[in-house]
């Protein structure tokens, strides 16, 4: 299954967006006000009757390139964005002169981001007025389904509800600054905007492309027309079961929580300028167009803007 949150074109300003279910192209749309994370808290079974419901009788019908797409979960209880392809991390390290420690191959390690500031395909996303370095990560995210606490590894993913593609926008000169100032994780620089689209691809869709600890599908990002991007989900090292069972370890998991995976190998701007030049591979300007692709999952599309310059904090 598919499924979208959207607006249908001629809404209303204070028309609340619905849960729609996309098949052949189209969006069957369930009654307006159902959020896609009141379908789910359990196994499956009410995006499953959810389904069924929308099929026999949607309360409306509209062509998927006709609708506004927003995230399929606007507003998470919670994102938390994991570290979890290890040629990412190595590259960007040797491209500094440094090795990959042995912790990183201990712990799936992840930082919380903010879920009021959660995009779908399509918004514009507005960089820190004050950044120079804007820059886009090609990840995947996984969205809980049912709770959970203290999960297995071998059956934590059963915990998920789908995934969906993630763009963890990032302003590098922000993020540098700030964590050389007091190392304490990403703040200011990350918090800005989580993009998440367009749709929530339920497990089974993907279950045939199965393969070591994630899936063979092609992670692609370009911008403006332009591939910089290429990796596979199967290259990652850390699965979503340990992941999600690192996570959940004496913490409640919840649903409508969002996890993502981290950076594909080559999968953002930073790493690609470290390893082949910055003038090769310059920072986002304003108007520049990003398009994220994984297989299975489809597009998350943005334009970004460039804020005017912020008042002084002092």
């Amino acid at each position: 299954m598919r499924w979208v949150t959207y607006l249908s074109a001629d809404a209303a300003p204070d028309d609340q967006p619905r849960a729609g279910l996309v098949e052949d192209g189209v969006v069957h749309g369930l009654d307006a006000g159902v959020q896609l994370i009141d379908l789910l808290g359990d196994d499956g079974t009410r995006l499953r009757e959810a389904a069924d419901r929308a099929r026999r009788a949607p309360a409306e019908r509209q062509e998927l390139d006709g609708v506004r797409l927003l995230a399929p979960i606007p507003r998470p209880p919670s994102v938390r964005d994991f570290s979890a392809f290890e040629e990412h991390i190595r590259n960007g390290l040797e491209a500094i002169g440094q090795k990959m420690g042995d912790d990183w191959f201990e712990l799936p390690v992840f930082y919380f981001s903010n879920p009021a500031a959660v995009h779908g395909t399509g918004a514009t996303i507005v960089a820190p007025g004050n950044t120079q370095r804007l820059d886009y990560e090609l990840e995947v995210a996984a969205v809980i389904g049912r709770p959970g606490r203290d999960l297995d590894p071998a059956t934590a993913e059963q915990h998920i509800a789908g995934f969906c593609l993630f763009n963890d926008w990032s302003a590098r000169d922000l993020q540098t600054k700030e964590q050389a100032t007091v190392p304490i994780g990403p703040a200011k620089g990350k918090d800005f905007a989580n993009g998440f689209g367009p749709c929530l691809v339920t497990p089974d869709e993907l279950e045939p492309y199965r393969k070591a600890k994630g899936y063979d599908l092609a992670m692609t990002a370009t911008v403006n027309g332009t591939v910089l991007s290429r990796g596979n989900w199967s290259d990652i090292y850390w699965s979503f079961g340990e992941m999600l069972a690192y996570a959940s370890r004496a913490a409640d998991l919840v649903p409508g929580d969002l996890l993502g995976s981290g950076t594909c190998g080559s999968g953002c701007i930073l790493e690609l300028s470290l390893r082949f030049g910055a003038d090769a591979y310059p920072y986002l300007r304003d108007g520049d167009e990003v398009v994220l692709e994984v297989e299975g999952l489809g597009r998350l599309e943005n334009r970004v803007s460039f804020a005017a310059e912020p008042a002084p904090l002092r």
